[in-house]
Formats: structure tokens, sequence, C-alpha cells
């Protein structure tokens, strides 16, 4: 019986990796971008950016100009949670060498150790590039009128998107647990020596790496509408 051909992952990293670590096939998108928001946008969150994109924006105030100041904000808080993602051993139990004389001892590993560290990385994630896009807007909206209105629009997808990005990004972890069920019953079916572990660890740092790529897409379009129009 011939195979079945797998279609190549296209698109961000994130969707690549995933792809082939879960082994999925991903079909291109049948509709474009602005399709699918209108699928995921509902008749208030239609109305909110209607009234955005046509309505007075609010004034704001105190906000200092983009300029360096936001420009390494935003490598600071890139850099932290790309160190935070960055170490290879999680508080994965230990694996144990016993002395010289005998065997190394494998101590059973548990994916809830690693699915744990993962929810905790996106939790983190989500707390400060959403705390860093709410600066940046307010920089943003005191620039002018219509920098200030592409802010409150930014507001609005942002509040109307969360819980279906939540959603979605919810599942990486469950993906990355077959992921690693499939490596370990390889490594126990061939009797491969444990860096199989090491390799899942770089895996899942690969997988966070390119979520905070996606996660970081709305901040990096901010600071260039604000340098834009510095």
């Amino acid at each position: 019986m011939q195979s079945r051909k797998r279609t190549a992952a296209s698109g961000p990293a994130l969707v690549r990796l995933l792809a082939r670590f879960a082994d999925l096939d991903v079909d291109e998108p049948g509709a474009s971008l602005s399709d699918r928001l209108s699928q995921w946008l509902g008749w208030t969150d239609a109305i909110a950016l209607s009234t955005a994109l046509s309505g007075d924006p609010p004034a704001i105030s105190g906000a200092r100009s983009a300029g360096a100041a936001q420009r390494e904000a935003c490598a600071r808080v890139r850099a932290s949670l790309a160190n935070a993602i960055a170490p290879a051993k999680t508080a994965a139990p230990a694996r144990h060498r016993a002395p010289v004389q005998t065997p190394i001892v494998e101590v059973p590993v548990d994916y809830a150790v690693y699915r744990q560290r993962y929810l905790s990385l996106q939790q983190t994630m989500e707390s400060d590039i959403g705390a860093l896009r709410g600066r940046l807007r307010a920089v943003l909206a005191a620039k002018s009128d219509r920098t200030a209105r592409l802010a409150v629009v930014d507001a609005v997808m942002e509040q109307a998107l969360f819980a279906r990005e939540r959603t979605l990004f919810a599942k990486v972890p469950a993906l990355l647990g077959k992921h690693f069920e499939r490596m370990r019953r390889a490594q126990e079916a061939e009797g491969a020596p444990s860096a199989w572990l090491d390799a899942f660890e770089k895996d899942m740092q690969s997988v966070l790496l390119a979520e905070l790529d996606v996660r970081f897409q709305p901040v990096e379009g901010l600071l260039a509408a604000c340098q834009a129009a510095h």
C-alpha cells in the first residue's frame, strides 16, 4: 500500500516545528488573513473596531515620544524572555550516575514536568509582552490623532483575539507531549542512551523561541509605527 505523502508545512517557524514534531499534515490556508479574522471577530468586536476606526481617538497625555528608550525596552523584554527560555535543563528529575563500578541508573521522567515549565513560560510571555504592548500604545497615542487611532485599533484587536490566541497557544504543550512520548518509545524500543531527553529539551526550547517570535509580532508592529511617526 502506498504511504500517504505528508504536506510540507509553511508559514511561521512555530507552525513548521509543531508540524514536524507532532507528525502533522498542514494544509495551505484556503482563506485570506482578513477572511479568517472576520470569522474570529464577533459582532461586538466588529462594532468596537468600527468605532475605533471612525471615532475620535481618546486624549492621552504624559507619554514620552518613541525613540531609543522604546527600542531598548523592547530589546530588554525580549532578551529577558529568551534568557528564561534558553536553559536546556529543566526541573526534570536528574539522571544520576551511580559509582563508576556500576551501570548508569536512569530515573523515570514524566512529561508533566516539562508541560508545567512550558505553561509557566507562556504565562510569563503573555504578561510581559502584554504590558510592553500597552506601553507602546501609550507612546503611539501621544503622537498624533492618526497614530492614536492606530493605538486604539491595536487595543481593540488585542481584546478581541485574546481568548482565541490563548486557546491556540494552549494546544502547543499537548502537541509537544506527543513528541515527547514518541521519542521515549523510540528510545525504549531501540535501547538508545538517554541523550534523547537532551534532544527533546532542545526541541522544546526551539518551539518556545518560535512562539516568542509569534507573540512579539504586534510589539514589533507598534514599535515600527512609533518610529515611523517620530
